[in-house]
């Protein structure tokens, strides 16, 4: 997979369509919930792209600390579902844990994690924080990496 890091500005009109294509995709058709997916942060956001060839098949958005969460914020994770199974969470995810280290100089990172992702995600040394939620009609739970 190949990666690319780019900031809203330095996004093509065809990578920003693929982009929200994709994350309607995974999170509006797979999973059947219908929300505001366009919610006006990606103008303010670092976005980890994954591609198999021309194809994107992987994507993350970051944020700096006080944007999202008063942390460093990890969200939008996904890999299209032709595409699991190859690693390519894991590599997008370091990949995101990496960028957000360099751009934004912490190791403090907080997501909010579908709770079926949780093992997934300690994996990469995030911890649960405080109670299970629904977000969307999903159950989700906050995680930290320190």
């Amino acid at each position: 997979m190949e990666l690319k890091i780019a900031t809203f500005e330095d996004l093509s009109i065809h990578e920003l369509y693929q982009i929200l294509q994709l994350r309607s995709e995974v999170f509006v058709v797979e999973q059947n919930c219908v929300y505001q997916d366009i919610d006006g942060k990606d103008q303010k956001a670092l976005h980890v792209l994954g591609f198999d060839g021309k194809d994107l098949v992987a994507y993350t958005r970051l944020f700096a600390p006080g944007i999202y969460f008063e942390e460093a914020a990890i969200g939008r994770v996904l890999v299209k579902e032709t595409h699991r199974g190859k690693n390519y969470a894991h590599q997008i995810l370091t990949a995101s844990i990496k960028a957000i280290e360099e751009q934004y100089s912490t190791e403090k990172i907080k997501l909010s994690a579908q709770t079926y992702l949780t093992k997934f995600y300690e994996s990469h040394g995030f911890q649960q924080t405080g109670e299970g939620y629904l977000e969307d009609g999903i159950p989700h739970i906050g995680m930290i990496k320190n």
